[in-house]
């Protein structure tokens, strides 16, 4: 799985920054193994959870060894669709979703009801990930 490029969805995230206890989070792990990328709609959603500048800056921070993807106005055609037949999915989830599939990236999540049956969207789950430490992908 050398060079495996992944989109890291909200909620492995989430997990990261709530975790109590001494065992490496799956986010810590999955930056050790893959190259990781999260999106622009995945910050919006963990920012809109925080209420204070610590809490704004432990996002940042979780947010720091990512690689992070927006959109841009040539996929809009694209994402308009999504929405338009996807729109009980939640906005954010479509947009993410759109972005894996442009960007042609699995992502990981152990969420995987938040993106169902969208076609071309891969979902890695975290027992994908694989356990040993590796020098990181960046």
């Amino acid at each position: 799985m050398t060079g495996r490029k992944v989109i890291v969805h909200t909620d492995i995230i989430l997990d990261h920054l709530l975790q109590r206890g001494s065992t490496p989070s799956l986010l810590r792990r999955v930056l050790g193994v893959w190259f990781c990328y999260t999106t622009v709609f995945n910050a919006i959603e963990l920012f809109s959870y925080t209420s204070g500048e610590r809490e704004r800056l432990a996002v940042r921070n979780a947010l720091s060894p990512m690689k992070l993807l927006g959109m841009n106005a040539k996929g809009a055609p694209a994402y308009g669709e999504l929405l338009r037949t996807r729109a009980g999915d939640g906005v954010l989830n479509i947009l993410v979703a759109g972005l894996a599939r442009e960007s042609r990236l699995p992502v990981l999540t152990a969420r995987p009801s938040d993106f169902p049956r969208i076609r071309g969207v891969r979902i890695l789950l975290p027992g994908d990930v694989p356990d040993g430490e590796t020098s990181r992908r960046h």
